[in-house]
């Protein structure tokens, strides 16, 4: 049986990690703790309740921890992720209800956890996102429990898609245009629909 690695050991702990994305440095923390979301939230200045994006090692277990998802849209979440983007999604059950209400976001990033993580950008509310560790507000390293270097990342934010139509009407909208083109965004979800 392989050790647990430290990201996963301070998340289980209800700690607070910066770490890198494939897009910009994030800070996450288990989203199902109410408290280590609470800290989390304060380090950024960031409002109680705004959504945030809740992220997941793979695609599957994403699907998984959703089981409700429409066969459109869990086609389009194959289609698309992982990737750099943030996938608002029907949330009807009220799933992770620290992370936001009707729509849920959704990533898929490579980090080896095993459970769900609330993950916003590691900046203060209202400040440039980060691409290299230096640029995270230092109150920020210094009130997280672990602080992963990744070194220089790409430093566009994910593209945010507006899913919440997909099932019934067929539509989506990009909200936020970060790392990925609406075409992109565009040419996949065609591909996802060809297989409906």
């Amino acid at each position: 049986m392989t050790a647990p690695s430290p990201l996963s050991e301070v998340i289980a702990a209800g700690g607070v990690a910066v770490i890198g994305t494939d897009t910009v440095y994030g800070v996450c923390a288990d989203v199902e703790n109410a408290a280590a979301v609470e800290r989390l939230l304060a380090l950024k200045r960031r409002p109680s309740g705004k959504p945030a994006a809740v992220a997941f090692a793979s695609v599957e277990a994403a699907l998984g921890a959703l089981p409700e998802l429409g066969a459109r849209t869990r086609a389009a979440l194959g289609a698309l992720l992982p990737g750099p983007l943030t996938l608002l999604v029907p949330n009807p059950a009220r799933r992770f209800a620290l992370a936001g209400g009707e729509l849920l976001g959704l990533r898929v990033v490579a980090l080896d956890v095993d459970r769900p993580l609330l993950l916003t950008s590691a900046n203060l509310a209202g400040e440039p996102e980060a691409r290299t560790l230096d640029q995270v507000a230092l109150e920020l390293r210094a009130g997280a429990d672990l602080v992963l270097d990744a070194g220089e990342l790409p430093g566009t934010p994910s593209t945010v898609v507006d899913l919440g139509e997909l099932e019934t009407s067929g539509s989506w909208r990009i909200l936020r245009q970060g790392a990925c083109t609406r075409r992109q965004v565009k040419r996949a979800l065609l591909g996802s629909w060809a297989h409906d």
